[in-house]
């Protein structure tokens, strides 16, 4: 269909020689826009997943080691009774300066600082249980114990990740909207360049369908070329991007890493954005020979 032999000097029309390039640029930002997209959800939706039904249960310190170990096997006993509660993890004092050496440095593992005791809680699926009633059940028998369900720094951060989700939406429809202006300027210079050789199709009977069918197959070559050019810039772009994000470590990044259906949608963008300039070429000549006659 794009080989096919075209009866309009196409060769002569210096400007579509640009268009390929122009679309490049755009499925270059496409890709890397739609990739961010696709990542920022499946990432919320991971941590999501992973925070729903569990609960972080801290024992302050308050009157010494005895008396927190006392505390503390108080708390484990109540949580071993609450039948809302599938099973607890708690986390030792090694594990925990881990986690707040990144923020505070080696003063997490010094054993100056006095350190809460952490209890990790999994809820079973088929029961509900919130933080305050926990909390509750907790402090009345046992001082100093706070529950943490996560749930409002969740859903802040949910809430930033969907206004990012937007704006790069956003993007996507304006890099659209510019490659339609792009080709409809295109396809309005290379009728006006070969107006002569349109008016002779006319004249030996040829319909405004087969002039823009005409516009279109070359809309859909050029399209494809640079919509192919354009990903092969991205991908390797992108995978630079997750790469550098790998190496950063787990303890700032999640893993961000895109999925099969992911890469399929990034694999189709070079199709859809040769359709959209095939047919935002066919209804350009459509509507300018229409006026024209």
């Amino acid at each position: 269909m794009i080989g096919r032999r075209s009866d309009l000097p196409f060769d002569r029309d210096a400007n579509a020689r640009y268009l390929p390039w122009l679309i490049a640029f755009m499925v270059f930002l496409a890709v890397l826009a739609l990739a961010g997209m696709l990542t920022l959800n499946a990432t919320a939706s991971r941590w999501d997943k992973g925070v729903s039904g569990t609960m972080t249960v801290q024992v302050v310190p308050l009157d010494g080691e005895e008396s927190d170990n006392d505390r503390m096997a108080e708390v484990l006993k109540i949580l071993a009774t609450t039948p809302e509660i599938s099973h607890y993890d708690t986390m030792d004092e090694a594990s925990l300066a881990r986690l707040l050496e990144p923020w505070i440095g080696s003063a997490a593992s010094s054993g100056d600082l006095p350190l809460p005791r952490l209890i990790d809680v999994k809820l079973t699926p088929t029961m509900q249980l919130s933080a305050s009633t926990l909390e509750q059940r907790l402090t009345r028998r046992v001082a100093g114990v706070a529950v943490d369900d996560h749930r409002v720094w969740l859903d802040r951060l949910i809430l930033l990740i969907d206004t990012v989700e937007a704006v790069a939406l956003l993007i996507l429809l304006l890099i659209v909207l510019a490659t339609i202006g792009t080709v409809v300027f295109t396809t309005r210079t290379g009728l006006a360049i070969h107006r002569e050789a349109i008016e002779v199709l006319h004249l030996i009977g040829a319909q405004d369908t087969y002039i823009a069918r005409q516009f279109s197959r070359r809309a859909l070559g050029l399209g494809i070329w640079g919509s192919v050019l354009g990903i092969a810039l991205a991908l390797p772009t992108l995978w630079a991007l997750v790469h550098l994000a790998r190496n950063m470590g787990d303890q700032f990044l999640p893993d961000i890493g895109l999925g099969v259906v992911h890469w399929a949608s990034l694999g189709a963008l070079p199709l859809i954005v040769a359709l959209i300039a095939m047919s935002t070429a066919r209804v350009t000549v459509l509507r300018t020979l229409s006026k024209m006659l």
